[in-house]
Formats: structure tokens, C-alpha cells, sequence
């Protein structure tokens, strides 16, 4: 008999016959994240991040699960799921039995809606549609955009595999919602538009739709306040059957958004149809979105794209132009890979550039020309400035820890650091007043208009002052 204390063993024992008998990926995606959690009366208690991923489990995995702990705890061996969720309406939180194997389980589908049909014709820019039965609707995909141009690697392995599984069976795997996330140019936007575009492909008759977030929210705005046929807006976005979301940190600090969003997801995810969503952050370092969005984005599967490395930049440039149909040398374009190395855009952008050159200026592809342009490119280039990096500046040059700035205090040096993080944030980035107050010290825009107003007018009365935020806008500018 084992122990209590024992569940960690059997787990582990569990696992290394598991291992051998699935994909790396599958592991990884499916038995890394879980925890043992107790054994007692040969009952083996685990811990899993959601309902969707114990559903899955039970759908792929129920086999080799009751196989493995059998071997383990014998024939009497059973599982138990501690689900861990925050209020999200499924459960309480208390762990639930589940014997060997699941039968008779229920499912739930909502009925199709009768609606009728307003229009035949092809929509570009959908806004405001009303309930419809079918309308052809424009995808407003790219065609370059697919899995035959998006080269694999380590640094997007996860977020490619669960794609290709999602473009198989839309809105059926626990991919759902697919919230893809990773900094600029690392190829989020590539990857969500080709799970669409093989969606298209495989599913001919699936609504589709790919929308970025600043376009959803104008046409929110439109439909709420301009037209007043909010509803209209609502059932035009549920009936979509693959939805693409890109850049969702947008929506930070636009509560109304949000709500209209949070509906749609609902009615969308309730139904059996398909979420992808991008962010430059993991929902769990997201700000500005409210605690009900961001705890259904962990409903499905966070992956994240990271920096791709020499040998994946190498094949990006390959594989251009290849498609271009230029040949290259390949000491060239392993030049360009160790020199940028940071965003694929720019490795891209840095090719097309030194192809231009050549073809302009009558040059040979060579390392040197390859070296002169991109010596050009580090001098012209800049990082984009972020609130993020806004804050951490100010911090440093006045010494004082970053959480301060979020910190509920009155404290002169603290409130005045917060004021020119929020001056900064207006003057150097295109980001809202509200999403500027929701980052910094969760405030409103009218005291982030009313910072902006102050430090204009200490730099006007206030020498010192001035020098300091001339200081911090010096070190902005010279380490972007």
C-alpha cells in the first residue's frame, strides 16, 4: 500500500510509462502541467489548470491513464481532477470523482437559431450586420499568411502544432480559446491567420473572420453610440464560427469593449465555435482587462511565440527567397541571421532591403553589401517605447522600486515619478489616456490628463525640475 505521501511516486511512475507512449508535444501540453496532488484509499487525486483540459484528457488520454495507474495501485485504482478555476460558473472549485472508464457523459449543444437572411453579397469591412443565415463574408485574411510560409522551429513549435490540430476540427479540441502571445515580429498574426486561412481551406462553409482589436472596438463604438443598434453588432460577431482577435491588450482600459467582447466570447465558446486570440503579453501580465476576460482567456492554451534562433532565422530567409525565386548566397543570409536576431520582420525587412539595393545599384549579393546596410539599420533603428519601458526609466533614475508607482500613496517623490511616467506615456506612445492610467496606477484618464497638465506646468515655474524630465527624456530616447 502506498502512502499519502506517496502520490508524487506514483505520478512520476505514471508519467515515464506516459512519455514513452505519446508525442513530446502531447506530454508537454498535456501531463507537464498537471500536479499530483494526494493518494489515500487508492484513490490518486491531480491537479489540472481547467475544465477544458480535464475534458480532453478524458477524451485523448482515458486509456493509457487507467492503464498506467492500474499498473500502479491495481485494479481497483481510481482518478480523481482538482480543478482549479476562478468564479467562472463551472464548479466551486471541489475536486470531482471520476471512475474508470467515464460513461454516460452528457453532451450540451445550444440549438441552432433561426435567422433570416439578410444579404448575398460579400462584406469587406463587417460593422453593423444583422442576424443572418448565411452571408459570405470576407475573412480579410492574407493568403501569405499560411502554414506553407510560417517556417517551424523551437521558439513556435506549441503555438504551431495546437494550430495545425485546431484548422482540423474548429472550435472541437481544448485549444479554445488559442490565445497566442510574444513580442513584435515574432509572427503571432502569420500563425492566427493561417490557422484561418486552413480552416477556409478544410472547412469551406465556416464563417471565418480575422479583426484586429483597434478596428473591433471603432465599430463597437460606431454601433453604440453613432447608430444605436448595439444588438445588430452583437449577432453579427456570434455568428462567426472562427474567430480571430489579433493584439487583445488593446482592449486595456475600455470597459464598454470589453462587456460587448465578453458576450460575444461567451455566446461563441458556449456554442461550439472557435477563439484565436494574440497579445504582446501572457494573460496573466496583462493589465487594463477585466478579471472575467482573463479568466477565460486560460480556459484553453496560452503558447508562447519567443525570439526564433540562428538556425530558424536561417530557414525564415530561406524560405523567402525561395518563394521569391532569388538565389542567395548562403553565407549572406547567415549573416543577416546572426546580426538581427531580435524580430523576424526586421530580419525580412533587412533582406528586402539589401535585394533592393542590389538590384538598383547593379551590387552583388555579398556579406559586404550585407554588412554595409545593416550597419545603416542599427544606427536608424530605435525599439519601440513602451509604457512598460516608460515606467521602468523613471523608476531607475529616481531610484525607486517599479511596484511604487501602483502603490496607493501621497508620497511627493512617488506621486510626482507617476506624473512623468504618464507625461511620457502621452508624449511618446499612441496608447489612450485610459489604457496610459489603467497601466500606471490603475487611475483613470482624467488624472492622467491632469499629470500631463501638471509636469507642463512645473517644467514652465520649476528649473530643476525641467533638467530632471529633460534628463529622463535624454535616456528614453538614447537607449531606445
Amino acid at each position: 500500500m502506498f502512502k499519502a505521501a506517496d502520490c508524487k511516486e506514483v505520478w512520476e511512475n505514471c508519467l515515464k510509462i506516459i512519455k514513452d507512449n505519446v508525442s513530446p508535444v502531447s506530454f508537454k501540453t498535456w501531463f507537464e502541467p498537471i500536479v499530483p496532488v494526494k493518494l489515500e484509499n487508492n484513490v490518486l487525486t491531480i491537479q489540472v489548470p481547467s475544465p477544458f483540459f480535464y475534458e480532453y484528457l478524458e477524451e485523448q488520454y482515458i486509456d493509457i491513464l487507467r492503464k498506467t495507474l492500474r499498473k500502479e495501485l491495481g485494479p481497483e485504482a481510481k482518478l480523481e481532477y482538482s480543478v482549479i478555476v476562478e468564479n467562472n460558473g463551472y464548479n466551486d472549485g471541489a475536486p470531482f470523482t471520476v471512475k474508470f472508464p467515464t460513461q454516460n457523459k452528457t453532451e450540451l449543444k445550444n440549438k441552432p437559431v433561426s435567422v433570416q437572411a439578410v444579404q448575398e453579397t460579400p462584406i469587406k469591412n463587417p460593422f453593423i450586420i444583422p442576424g443572418i443565415k448565411k452571408l459570405n463574408v470576407d475573412p480579410q485574411l492574407n493568403p501569405e499568411y499560411n502554414f506553407a510560409n510560417f517556417v517551424e522551429g523551437s521558439c513556435n513549435k506549441l503555438a504551431r502544432s495546437a494550430g495545425i490540430t485546431i484548422s482540423q476540427a474548429p472550435g472541437k479540441t481544448a485549444f479554445n480559446p488559442l490565445f497566442i502571445y510574444g513580442g513584435s515580429g515574432l509572427g503571432k498574426t502569420h500563425l492566427a491567420q493561417a490557422i484561418g486561412i486552413e480552416v477556409k481551406r478544410l472547412f469551406p462553409e465556416k464563417i471565418v473572420l480575422y479583426v484586429n482589436a483597434v478596428k473591433f472596438q471603432t465599430q463597437f463604438v460606431d454601433a453604440y453610440f453613432k447608430h444605436n443598434n448595439i444588438n445588430d453588432f452583437l449577432h453579427f460577431y456570434q455568428s462567426i464560427d472562427v474567430l480571430i482577435l489579433d493584439d487583445v491588450h488593446e482592449f486595456a482600459g475600455k470597459e464598454k469593449t470589453q462587456d460587448a467582447f465578453f458576450h460575444i466570447f461567451n455566446h461563441l465558446h458556449q456554442t461550439g465555435k472557435q477563439l484565436i486570440l494574440t497579445s504582446d503579453q501572457a494573460p496573466a501580465d496583462l493589465q487594463g482587462l477585466e478579471k472575467r476576460l482573463l479568466s477565460r482567456f486560460k480556459w484553453g492554451l496560452s503558447a508562447e511565440l519567443t525570439v526564433p534562433d540562428f538556425e530558424t532565422r536561417v530557414a525564415i530567409l530561406k524560405k523567402k527567397v525561395y518563394n521569391d525565386g532569388i538565389v542567395v548566397p548562403n553565407d549572406v543570409l547567415e549573416f543577416i541571421a546572426s546580426n538581427i536576431n531580435q524580430n523576424i520582420r526586421e530580419l525580412e525587412g533587412a533582406l528586402i532591403s539589401m535585394l533592393a539595393q542590389s538590384t538598383l545599384n547593379g551590387k552583388q549579393l555579398t556579406v559586404e553589401l550585407a554588412s554595409e546596410l545593416i550597419e545603416k539599420l542599427v544606427k536608424s533603428t530605435k525599439k519601440d517605447i513602451t509604457i512598460d519601458y516608460i515606467q521602468k526609466v523613471v523608476c531607475e533614475y529616481f531610484g525607486l522600486p517599479l511596484e511604487v508607482l501602483s502603490a496607493k500613496t501621497r508620497k511627493r517623490e512617488i506621486v510626482q515619478a507617476r506624473q512623468i511616467a504618464m507625461y511620457f506615456s502621452k508624449s511618446l506612445t499612441k496608447a489612450s489616456l485610459s489604457t496610459i492610467g489603467s497601466m500606471i496606477g490603475n487611475k483613470d484618464h482624467a488624472t492622467v490628463l491632469h499629470a500631463c497638465k501638471t509636469v507642463n506646468n512645473l517644467m514652465e515655474t520649476d528649473k530643476r525640475f525641467r533638467a530632471q524630465v529633460e534628463d529622463i527624456q535624454k535616456k528614453l530616447k538614447y537607449n531606445s
